[in-house]
């Protein structure tokens, strides 16, 4: 006689007991960086979704556009001119003609778009209330991104959020060499608050981000909008990725 009962029960307890020491583990981890006394803070991505409605793609070719007009379409190769990030434009035009008029030219024209763009960005879930908490605890913020200075300002100023991060904003300059995963801006920021780097917590959505913070000596923090970015910043070497904000606003208020 051939028996229907099937031997998975035993597993049950044990597959539960795994997720709940991952969750105990994460938690823990959670706890751990919210203690940081000083919060560096990606733009693009953890605080908005900067081109939410005007579209990088969009600003990416329309860089590319005023290149071609100003017979310079050669000056990008096909993956740069077929790019869906304005930076990689900038970038690539300056790694060619460094410090040069037309990249100032270039640079601006990115940050009339950006300035465009804050207008319509939309805050990340969770990313204003979290700002404010962690203000209100005592911690020190500071944003570092490759997006411009002026561009951070008038979004955070809409939104009522200047005074939790002013007048530590640190963005790009006319030294592009300098963007991430240069360190540069996340040590200008470091210096102005008289910070030691291990004091500090660094929270951005790119391998570029990871990159920066690991040569700054700066903990991080990985923020993903998706599964897919998730991934991409643990394949990165990201030890912990959260694609909510909600956890940490709920470890920083539990604390």
């Amino acid at each position: 006689m051939t028996s229907e009962t099937t031997e998975t029960a035993p597993d049950e307890p044990v597959a539960t007991e795994t997720v709940e020491k991952k969750t105990a583990y994460e938690t823990e981890k959670l706890r751990e960086l919210i203690g940081a006394r000083v919060v560096l803070w990606d733009f693009d991505g953890p605080i908005c979704r900067l081109f939410a409605r005007h579209r990088a793609e969009r600003v990416a070719a329309g860089l590319v556009e005023w290149l071609a007009g100003r017979g310079l379409h050669g000056l990008l190769s096909e993956d740069e001119r077929d790019t869906l990030d304005p930076q990689v434009v900038l970038r690539a035009v300056d790694r060619r003609h460094p410090g040069s008029d037309l990249v100032t030219e270039l640079e601006e024209r990115l940050t009339q778009d950006e300035l465009l763009a804050a207008a319509s960005a939309l805050p990340t879930a969770y990313a204003d209330p979290l700002i404010r908490t962690w203000t209100a605890v005592g911690s020190r913020l500071a944003v570092t991104t490759n997006n411009s200075p002026r561009v951070v300002r008038a979004y955070l100023a809409g939104r009522g959020l200047t005074g939790c991060f002013a007048p530590h904003i640190y963005g790009r300059t006319a030294e592009l060499r300098h963007l991430k995963p240069d360190p540069h801006c996340l040590e200008r920021a470091l210096a102005a608050l008289g910070a030691a780097p291990g004091s500090a917590l660094m929270i951005g959505d790119s391998p570029s981000d990871l990159v920066a913070a690991d040569r700054a000596g700066v903990r991080f923090l990985g923020y993903a909008g998706g599964e897919q970015r998730a991934k991409q910043l643990r394949a990165s070497g990201a030890e912990t990725v959260l694609t909510s904000l909600e956890p940490l606003l709920l470890a920083l208020r539990g604390q």
